[in-house]
């Protein structure tokens, strides 16, 4: 199959032509047939010498250049500095993007980088964002992992690998602050004008287009966010460079799933001030959204005061709007009403329990087996109110998963498999990608409620 490279031809001054570096010995140890076939690849085919050369980015391949509000601080010049976007594959009317992580030195490398991933990070990425497709969230998808035969150092000696992914585009918020630094407004409105085109090409037919772009990527990333608040996802790096345009969850870093129920919760090691915590997410989505406003600002209108008007008046309404998204999600996933949900997450706040389990409490709860959720709501007004509101058993089951990526045992998952030894891994995929199948050894929340626990990035 050939790939397309639509977004390097309509946009070249966005990219460098770039290849993967050779590998010393090259090993696919996953591959995600299911998606290759949808992609139109024979997986045959892609564990071959030929397959292997395009997945490593041997073939025409292309680093995207982006910027980044990164912990709040602006990098003007940032890019793809260990990745790079394979092409496209079209899937019906649409195009996929295929983009190789770990792949070695790019033009957009930050000086002292090797370009390298280490495959624990490429492990964790692939589970957890195939755990998240299982679960409904909008998100990159993992087609590949591949073992390099390559040995890098990150505090000690770690095997390397190449991760492959799959996303509706790589288009992020970043890639808007970067055009604008281009030449006048010409970079930005081709960026634009591509967006939409790719991703709501309803939006061509407004009376102004730019606007109504940029309320539709607020409303697709507010449901998505949404989502990760249901499920306690923390994603541990939101920068602008990490939010997309399309509304897909992107670069699962220091990335992790919330037990206890804490607006506090922060995992990433390199989130020392909880800047992006669990119960920040929500705000953080809006400054981000904001720094999109303010890179489209000349598209929205010739009159700077008219555009900042209406980037005001979205941005204004945004925390409203996010909280009725949210309600409306969480009361629907519940099926009750928004003041039940509100007191739920009121005794949530309370009591504090693993969030998963509180959720699944409820769900047996519905189904006339309410002894945990009393234990664990003991005394709380709100489960006498959400039972009386006869609620579907299934459909609350249909929307609260059995199991999610916990923690330590995924940290536990991916040692071993440093080391050689997938079985854990293996195990622990097959769980995730099933989340509503009983699986006893993957629901119980972690005994020490993950005092000390971190996360690490992988760079």
């Amino acid at each position: 199959m050939q790939l397309s490279h639509d977004y390097a031809e309509h946009l070249p001054q966005l990219v460098r032509l770039s290849q993967g570096e050779e590998q010393p010995d090259p090993h696919l140890l996953f591959l995600n047939e299911p998606l290759a076939l949808e992609l139109g690849f024979d997986p045959g085919w892609l564990r071959s010498p030929a397959g292997l050369d395009l997945l490593l980015g041997h073939d025409t391949a292309h680093a995207m250049a982006y910027s980044g509000f990164q912990f709040g601080q602006f990098n003007p010049y940032m890019g793809d500095g260990r990745a790079l976007l394979l092409g496209e594959a079209r899937v019906g009317d649409v195009f996929l993007d295929l983009h190789a992580k770990g792949t070695g030195l790019t033009p957009f490398s930050r000086p002292g980088s090797d370009g390298r991933a280490t495959l624990s990070s490429i492990l964790r990425e692939y589970l957890v964002s195939e755990a998240m497709h299982a679960l409904g969230v909008p998100t990159t998808r993992g087609l590949a992992v591949i073992s390099t035969g390559r040995k890098i150092q990150r505090g000690h000696v770690r095997p390397a690998g190449v991760g492959v992914r799959v996303a509706a585009s790589h288009l992020r918020v970043g890639t808007f602050h970067y055009a604008q630094l281009g030449d006048g407004t010409n970079q930005l409105q081709a960026l634009a004008d591509y967006a939409i085109s790719r991703h709501y090409p309803a939006a061509i037919k407004s009376e102004n287009p730019y606007k109504e772009f940029f309320r539709l990527v607020v409303e697709s990333q507010m449901r998505t966010v949404a989502k990760w608040q249901r499920l306690g996802f923390i994603h541990g790096v939101m920068n602008t460079d990490n939010t997309t345009i399309s509304g897909q969850t992107i670069d699962y870093g220091p990335c992790a799933f919330m037990e206890s129920y804490d607006l506090a919760t922060v995992f990433s090691s390199i989130d020392n001030g909880g800047r992006y915590a669990y119960g920040n997410q929500p705000h953080i989505l809006g400054w981000n959204l904001a720094r999109l406003a303010e890179s489209l600002l000349p598209l929205f209108s010739s009159d700077p005061n008219e555009a900042v008007s209406f980037a005001q008046e979205v941005m204004d309404f945004f925390p409203e709007r996010f909280e009725e998204e949210m309600s409306a999600q969480w009361a629907a996933a519940l099926d009750t009403t928004p003041e039940v949900f509100a007191s739920y997450r009121e005794a949530l706040a309370r009591r504090q329990p693993d969030l998963t389990q509180a959720h699944r409490a409820l769900v047996a709860a519905v189904g006339n087996d309410s002894s945990l959720a009393r234990e664990l709501f003991d005394g709380e007004d709100f489960l006498s109110a959400y039972l009386s509101s006869e609620p579907s058993p299934k459909k609350v089951d249909d929307s609260f998963p059995r199991v999610i990526p916990r923690n330590r045992q995924l940290d536990a998952a991916l040692k071993q498999a440093e080391a050689g030894d997938f079985g854990a891994y293996r195990e622990m995929l097959e769980a995730v990608i099933h989340p509503w199948r009983p699986h006893p050894h993957f629901e119980e929340p972690d005994p020490t409620g993950l005092a000390d626990f971190m996360t690490f990035c992988g760079t």
